[in-house]
């Protein structure tokens, strides 16, 4: 791998992180406007601390992970860390836990992780199935420059 595709690499991971973080913030919001709490950055960003936390370090240890946009292992594997010790730190933070929450979180936290990733093994595959000397097609031409 030459220093160009390492450069590529080390931006999708971040792009991919970006977003995850992103994701996170906006279940938090969805959530504290579904129970009325209000959407004031500062309390949303209170609500997704901890998943943020749970993401951020599953990131951490999912770091040396060749491919982390992959669904199977790397993204099943955080987005399960993300949950369980986002509840856990929730619950140590003195946060609701009750299990329709915690199914909610698995839920929608499953969806918003998973998704990119699902999209990112789309375009793979169909990058893999074009025919040499093909034209891209304009959703190619757009993840070719993330």
């Amino acid at each position: 791998m030459n220093a160009t595709n390492t450069s590529a690499a080390s931006r999708s991971r971040f792009a991919l992180l970006a977003l995850d973080v992103v994701l996170i913030t906006v279940f938090a919001a969805l959530g504290r406007d579904t129970h009325e709490h209000g959407l004031d950055p500062a309390g949303v960003l209170l609500t997704a601390s901890p998943f943020l936390a749970a993401c951020l370090a599953g990131w951490a240890l999912l770091g040396r992970w060749r491919s982390p946009a992959r669904i199977w292992p790397a993204g099943i594997i955080l987005w399960l860390f993300t949950v369980a010790a986002g509840l856990g730190i929730r619950a140590l933070a003195g946060g609701g836990v009750a299990p329709s929450f915690a199914v909610v979180t698995l839920l929608v936290l499953g969806l918003f992780l998973l998704l990119p990733r699902a999209v990112a093994a789309l375009v793979r595959r169909s990058r893999r199935n074009r025919q040499p000397g093909q034209p891209a097609s304009a959703g190619d031409r757009l993840t070719d420059r993330a």
